[in-house]
């Protein structure tokens, strides 16, 4: 199975120790989506934009891990997408964007260049 991230779970990124055991199958420009900056974690939902990923196979367990890791803040719901690495489970954030910030470069890592 497959996950594809875009935020504090990608490389060099805080959260991305949840990855230790998973494999890196590559970056993907994920079109039809937008990103919004939280503070510490950013929330993507559809929309008119591309966001930069990164796509990885990963273990049942690790899926649970990153469930109990969403699933705290009750703000996500998964949903199943396709990749050029073949299907991969997705965040999306559930609440509504108004009055939050939009990455309109669409990758969570260079947003503090936009500014």
């Amino acid at each position: 199975m497959r996950v594809i991230v875009y935020g504090s779970l990608r490389r060099k990124q805080g959260n991305h120790h949840w990855m230790t055991y998973a494999q890196l199958l590559g970056e993907h420009r994920l079109e039809g989506y937008e990103i919004y900056d939280l503070g510490h974690y950013p929330a993507v939902i559809r929309g008119e934009g591309t966001i930069e990923c990164e796509v990885y196979r990963i273990t049942p367990s690790i899926l649970t891990e990153l469930d109990a890791l969403k699933k705290n803040s009750q703000e996500y719901e998964r949903e199943l997408i396709k990749t050029p690495y073949g299907s991969a489970w997705i965040y999306l954030y559930r609440l509504p964007v108004d009055g939050l910030h939009r990455i309109t470069c669409g990758d969570w890592i260079k947003r503090h260049e936009e500014e």
